[in-house]
């Protein structure tokens, strides 16, 4: 699967008594898949994943999955403590037509999780996972790294395609691609303009129309007593055009405070919280870093620099979900014991977003 460009993770919109408001959370996927995001992460740490039960995770994966546009590629966050729920987490994805899964590194037994015993974890998950693995490491969170040598041995296996680094660290990012230059390369699927080819692109047929009969229908109504004549037959689904390309592990960023810095380090993409709530203003960084206009994408990186730090930085979910409120997408308050912004840090928000308009 190729992972290039800015992929928006999805919030996880609930009711005042903090149900999950799935229509809520349909708007907002099926509104981001209009955008020119390369794609979406369904409940990575923007979606507040550790704050959902199993249950919950399963359904709002599929809630999801099912509101996406097919282009979309969809990553879903299925990181738990232990390699049997999360490998049951990823079948679940598997069955809704994701493309990838989002695996952060256990941390509650932090003193044995050893070297050695991460390893044995992303292999496991790799070994017995249906999507291809996305390693996760968010030490701001987990409050524990996943070394860079660790990365460098995992890049090895054949299930495990690339690394979303969130410790906002460019050099970070420069020592990961660099200790995976020579992971083995792989054979995708893109478009004739070298764009991702989902699973569900693949899948896609048109629906027969009621104004039209199968081919078998056509047969049996030539051939009845009745002479009944057949209005039409379906046309044939159109050929999805391809190619293919080879890529190595591939590095996304978590930060868009160094988004630009990040491209040029060498990470082919990135996952960022702002881009929920401000997908164009993220992706214009993108692409103008895409078009080698260094200048543009410094200026465009600067345009979200203060907004990015204090909504996405600073005040974290909370200030992300009011984001998307004030930006047309619905966020709403996040789950306890997280609190709810204050009139003041609101008002804040909306000075910061008063010309970043999504």
């Amino acid at each position: 699967m190729l992972l290039e460009g800015i992929f928006a993770p999805a919030t996880t919109p609930f009711y005042p008594d903090e149900r999950v408001y799935f229509k809520k959370l349909e708007f907002n996927v099926a509104r981001l898949s209009t955008t020119s995001l390369s794609g979406l992460v369904i409940l990575g740490s923007t979606g507040e994943a550790v704050a959902l039960t199993d249950e919950e995770t399963r359904d709002v994966l599929r809630a999801a999955a099912a509101s996406a546009t097919d282009d979309k590629v969809l990553i879903a966050g299925v990181g738990r403590e232990s390699v049997k729920a999360t490998v049951e987490l990823a079948e679940v994805a598997a069955e809704a037509r994701y493309d990838a899964v989002l695996v952060r590194n256990p941390c509650y037994f932090r003193p044995q999780l050893t070297a050695t015993a991460l390893l044995q974890y992303f292999r496991m998950v790799a070994d017995r996972s249906p999507l291809p693995v996305i390693l996760y490491s968010i030490p701001k969170f987990t409050q524990f790294e996943i070394p860079v040598e660790v990365v460098a041995e995992l890049a090895q296996h054949s299930n495990i395609i690339g690394l979303k680094e969130s410790s906002g660290s460019v050099e970070r990012v420069r020592e990961v691609v660099q200790a995976t230059r020579l992971a083995p390369r792989r054979t995708i699927t893109v478009t004739p303009v070298f764009e991702a080819v989902t699973g569900r692109m693949q899948a896609a047929r048109p629906e027969t129309s009621g104004n039209f009969i199968s081919a078998e229908g056509l047969a049996s109504v030539g051939s009845g007593s009745g002479g009944g004549v057949a209005l039409a037959v379906a046309p044939p689904a159109p050929a999805l055009k391809t190619r293919t390309r080879e890529v190595g592990f591939q590095v996304l960023t978590g930060s868009a405070a160094t988004l630009k810095e990040s491209l040029d380090s060498g990470a082919s993409g990135a996952i960022l919280a702002f881009a929920t709530c401000a997908p164009q203003a993220c992706q214009e960084i993108y692409t103008a870093w895409k078009e080698h206009d260094d200048q543009l994408a410094a200026e465009k990186q600067l345009r979200i620099s203060k907004a990015n730090n204090v909504i996405g930085s600073l005040l974290g979910v909370p200030g992300v979900k009011y984001a998307c409120d004030w930006n047309g997408y619905f966020g709403g308050r996040a789950r306890s014991p997280m609190l709810p912004l204050t009139a003041e840090v609101r008002a804040e928000v909306e000075g910061l977003l008063a010309q970043i308009r999504n």
